[in-house]
Order: C-alpha cells, then sequence, then structure tokens
C-alpha cells in the first residue's frame, strides 16, 4: 500500500497538488505505522491525536469532574454508567497487552507490562526509581528502562523531563512519570467512580497528571515542558517554555483554596518566570502573592491556545 502511495504522492507533486491527499490512520495498523519510515520518508507527517481533552467537553464543573475520572477515550468518556466505562478501560488495557503490543515485536510478558503499568500508576507523578521498580517485578533495571521507553514510545506514559537552568544551585535529576490518561491510571487501580477517587491517595497526584496533560495539549506547538526542583526544595510542578525567554512557572493544586508556598516562589525566582500560576479546580482568578495568581484549568487552557496566535 505505502509502495503505491508513493507513486501516487510523486505524481502528484510533479502537477503541484503537494499535501493533504491522504490521511492514514496509523493506530488502526501496526504494521502500516511500521512501513511508512522506509517508504515515505519525506512524504509523511505526523499528528498525535490526544484524547478529548477538557475544552472538548462542555457542561462545566461537573464534567471536567468525568473527564478526570474516565479519561478522553470517546467509548469510556462516552459511556452510559460509571461502571460501563470502567469495563471498557479494562477491556481496553486487556486488548492492548495481549495483542497490540506483541505486534511491535517486543517479547514481553503482558502481564508482567501489566504489574509494571499498574506500578506507574500507584506513584503517578514520581520519580522515576528504576531500581524500585525493578526491585519489585524481579527484572533488571535495563527491562526497567526498555518498558518505560515502549509505553512512552506508545503515548500512554509521559516521563517529563527536570528542567536544567543555570541556577547555581543543586537540581534533581531524575524524571517525574505519568500515565498520560487519568482514566487508563484510574482503571489500573480499579477505581470506578468519583467518590472513590476523591478518597484515594492517588487523587492528588492523578489530578496533577490530568492537568499536566490538558495543558501541554493548549500550548502552542513547539512549547518545551518540563519540571523543576531542587534539593533544597524549590519546586514547580510544570515549566512551560513559549520561547527561549518565556517562562511560565506553574503550580498545581487539588485545593480550593491554593497558597503559594516557599518552594514555588523560590522556583518562580530562580527561574525568572515571566507568568507565575497556581491551577485549581475552581473557576474564579485570584492574586494569592506578589505577581502571582490562581487560576482555573480551562481558563489557563485559554490562555495558552490565545498565545499560538
Amino acid at each position: 500500500m505505502f509502495q503505491t502511495l508513493r507513486g501516487l504522492i510523486d505524481a502528484g507533486r510533479r502537477r503541484g497538488r503537494r499535501t493533504g491527499r491522504f490521511l492514514i490512520l496509523g493506530s488502526a495498523s501496526l504494521d502500516l505505522l511500521q512501513q511508512s519510515v522506509e517508504s515515505l520518508a519525506g512524504r509523511i507527517a505526523y499528528v498525535e491525536l490526544a484524547p478529548f481533552d477538557a475544552l472538548e467537553v462542555r457542561g462545566g464543573h461537573r464534567e471536567r469532574e468525568r473527564l478526570w475520572l474516565r479519561g478522553g477515550f470517546p467509548d469510556s468518556f462516552l459511556a452510559r454508567t460509571d461502571a460501563a466505562s470502567l469495563e471498557w478501560r479494562q477491556a481496553f488495557i486487556r486488548t492492548y497487552l495481549e495483542r497490540d503490543v506483541p505486534q511491535l515485536g517486543p517479547r514481553i510478558p503482558a502481564e508482567t507490562l501489566r504489574r509494571f503499568w499498574t506500578m506507574l500508576a500507584h506513584a503517578q507523578g514520581g520519580m522515576l526509581n528504576a531500581a524500585r521498580l525493578a526491585s519489585g517485578l524481579g527484572i533488571s533495571g535495563q527491562s526497567v528502562v526498555r518498558y518505560l521507553d515502549l509505553l512512552a514510545d506508545l503515548l500512554l506514559v509521559r516521563r517529563l523531563a527536570p528542567w536544567t537552568a543555570n541556577v547555581g544551585k543543586r537540581l534533581v535529576r531524575s524524571p517525574k512519570v505519568y500515565v498520560r490518561d487519568s482514566g487508563i491510571a484510574h482503571a489500573l487501580l480499579g477505581i470506578g467512580d468519583l467518590e472513590t477517587l476523591l478518597g484515594h491517595p492517588v487523587a492528588g497526584p492523578s489530578w496533577e497528571g490530568f492537568t499536566i496533560e490538558n495543558l501541554i495539549a493548549a500550548a502552542p506547538p513547539g512549547t518545551q515542558a518540563g519540571f523543576y526542583r531542587t534539593a533544597g526544595g524549590a519546586e514547580a510542578d510544570l515549566v512551560l517554555a513559549l520561547a527561549p525567554a518565556l517562562l511560565w512557572a506553574i503550580e498545581i493544586k487539588r485545593s480550593l483554596a491554593p497558597k503559594a508556598e516557599r518552594g514555588f516562589r523560590e522556583a518562580c525566582a530562580d527561574l525568572g518566570a515571566r507568568k507565575r500560576l497556581i491551577v485549581y479546580p475552581g473557576e474564579e482568578r485570584f492574586s494569592v502573592g506578589p505577581g502571582m495568581e490562581a487560576i482555573g484549568l480551562t481558563e489557563l487552557m485559554h490562555e495558552l491556545r490565545r498565545s499560538r496566535r
């Protein structure tokens, strides 16, 4: 198929028809996606089609909470009940591990990979500790890195890199790891409804990961994302570089009365951040200190979208 497309594309180019003629859904066939590297080099562009984000659902706070619980996969978010949504996600996880991943070639036992994925969900937003994961699974540290690379390549896990800044302080160097879709993280942990989620220790880290995914999706193309943490306790959950000298420092709080902690204030000063924001689940925007504001998730997403222009 790709060899035929290559001829059609080249013939079209000679007639002045250069782009936008064919749309190929890579998720429909992993074999096709693997062929594209050899057959269509220089003739293909990749577009990541993420699950629903917070600007794509309507209905206010209640619908955003449902999006957080169920995740953004359409069949999961639009399911009639929370139980039906959870059942869909559990089936998705099983199918992905038992059928789709083996098609990519790696010989990884499905149960081992599921346990690894579940451990990442339990440690949502935590620093990568390959030795601890390896010990828990009875595998080598190299295998942990290989499994993580696979899940990251499949867009199932995000490694948020530490922000490197020349600030004369000792910086944390390990990445933070998130299961990208909050609904999949909750399914791995057996969390099926909002009440259970709100009472679970993962609620705060899960909402942090959910917020980070939405903000990165709304940011202008080319934005660099990371987090900032020093050995002395200065910390920003998310740093967005919209341009080389345009840094936004963001703290994420699952609280309706957020405060600017000392660690975040120090991080903002270290980075020289242009904007200093605390994202929280509410709707109002208000000051939380000199040059700092608390802001709702969707309002900040709109602000990031406007910065694209």
